[in-house]
């Protein structure tokens, strides 16, 4: 087999079973056996493990999560804040994202008592077990709250023909530099049903953020949502704006024509281009969900606004 003596000693004496021939006992090797004893023992030992570095860092992230701290927001606050001299505490935020979206394989107790019913060999010795909370996934206490992880580069490209598109990537230097105040990123925050939404825009010098409702996501609502944003502006406080490229924006040309504002889009599924404006965005999703979930939450309480 070219294998060491030892090496098949050790297999012999690891994966062996006991089994009865007639009125005696008997230790054979059997392959099948110990193949799934090994496989056993691997999970097992996979198991152990702490899921997140240490029980301090799974303690630290767990609370965090539920008090609505993204996992970047955690790690930061771990490395450059809380800790930033013992690195047994630094944690990357991608660890915490492939344990949020991980196949569940924490033992409850009650499932490590289940497996020792049924399986006699399992002794009586104490074994790690990880309780995490299973009323309640630990995606839904993620800002977005997708219940699967996307994938990188996962989506087919599909693009609308947008007249008069400018990329971009002929946007002058200046706007890039953020020294001139008048020059925007827009979008539109889809609503529940795609029946309604918001039309957002990011100023990109003073971060200045304004939006709009739109009942229904079309061309007229997307103009009838910047009349009511840019409408009353002076004109060097709307100078541009950059835009991504979903189809309400075809209608681009009329703050052309009407505002002398110039119209510039981002590529196809590249919104980190438009950053100021994304972040915004989720942080006006997160803010107005939670207001949704509170004011559920104190009806459902009888609880009256006043």
């Amino acid at each position: 087999m070219g294998r060491d003596i030892k090496t098949i000693r050790r297999e012999l004496k690891r994966n062996s079973v006991r089994v009865a021939v007639g009125k005696e006992w008997e230790i054979i090797y059997e392959p099948l056996h110990a193949q799934q004893v090994s496989q056993d023992r691997k999970q097992n030992a996979w198991l152990a493990k702490q899921p997140l570095k240490n029980k301090k860092v799974y303690s630290y992230v767990i609370e965090h999560l539920r008090m609505g701290w993204s996992p970047e927001q955690i790690a930061g606050r771990l490395k450059y804040v809380d800790h930033p001299d013992d690195s047994s505490w630094h944690i990357c935020h991608e660890t915490i994202y492939r344990f949020i979206y991980k196949e569940k394989t924490d033992l409850t107790k009650q499932g490590v008592q289940k497996q020792r019913v049924l399986d006699k060999r399992k002794g009586t010795s104490k074994e790690t077990v990880t309780v995490t909370d299973h009323t309640r996934p630990l995606w839904e206490y993620l800002r977005r709250k997708q219940v699967k992880r996307r994938k990188r580069l996962g989506r087919k490209v599909h693009r609308v023909r947008i007249p008069d598109r400018v990329s971009i990537h002929d946007r002058p230097a200046l706007i890039a530099e953020r020294k001139q105040f008048g020059h925007w990123e827009g979008d539109s925050v889809v609503g529940k049903s795609h029946t309604s939404g918001l039309h957002t825009e990011y100023e990109r010098l003073s971060s200045l953020t304004r939006f709009e409702k739109m009942e229904g996501i079309s061309v007229e609502t997307f103009l009838k949502a910047t009349e009511s944003i840019f409408g009353k502006l002076p004109q060097y406080a709307r100078r541009s704006t950059t835009l991504d490229n979903g189809s309400e924006h075809v209608g681009h040309t009329e703050l052309r024509n009407k505002y002398r504002m110039k119209t510039y889009f981002a590529d196809p599924y590249s919104a980190w281009q438009r950053g100021g404006n994304e972040n915004a965005n989720l942080w006006i999703r997160y803010y107005c969900q939670y207001q949704v979930e509170m004011s559920s939450f104190l009806q459902s309480r009888n609880v009256l606004f006043l």
